[in-house]
């Protein structure tokens, strides 16, 4: 049998839609994994949910010390809104904590005032970028200490990480109550 140059070059035509159709079809996936995908890392996983909120600004570290970048007014306000039950706020701070010299220090915004004459604090773990500036995030756990007799309650700390809490006077009866939530509405548009 024999084929006409002709019935090639149609045959040619013919197929290179069909070749040029395969070859941009892409048979590996690139670029950034779906932030929703599953991980076997917990430290990941939380590292992940922290990008995702909304993060503002809060302070830098500069020579180690702390300096602000939002006044401290604005940050007692936030915290009255974020109890929303009637605390009264009076002192923010930053503080840090660091366990031994080797860890990394984590620095915490802590808000503390008086609810009908007890005891209240609450605390977020800020988030330190590579530039030494201090962000709050939305996704942020949030730990709120309530007195019950105790005039002052302290946090607790295990390797950096809020754990439980303590009662400054050690009388009968006196306790600090804990709880703690996922996320924070600090800075959050509503």
């Amino acid at each position: 049998m024999k084929v006409s140059p002709r019935s090639i070059l149609y045959l040619a035509l013919l197929a290179l839609p069909v070749f040029g159709a395969l070859s941009s079809c892409e048979t590996t996936k690139r670029g950034f994994p779906e932030m929703s995908s599953p991980s076997s890392d917990p430290d990941e996983d939380a590292a992940r949910r922290k990008r995702e909120g909304i993060s503002t600004q809060l302070a830098r570290i500069n020579e180690g010390k702390v300096e602000y970048t939002m006044p401290r007014a604005q940050l007692a306000t936030a915290f009255i809104r974020e109890f929303n039950d009637g605390t009264v706020v009076d002192k923010t701070m930053i503080r840090k904590v660091q366990e031994s010299a080797k860890d990394k220090p984590i620095y915490y915004l802590v808000g503390m005032g008086l609810r009908d004459g007890m005891f209240r604090s609450m605390a977020i773990p800020l988030i330190t970028s590579s530039d030494q500036s201090l962000y709050l995030s939305s996704n942020a756990e949030r730990y709120t200490i309530t007195s019950v007799g105790c005039s002052f309650c302290y946090f607790s700390f295990e390797k950096n990480q809020i754990t439980g809490t303590t009662c400054g006077d050690n009388s009968g009866g006196s306790r600090c109550d804990l709880v703690v939530e996922n996320t924070n509405n600090l800075f959050r548009k509503k």
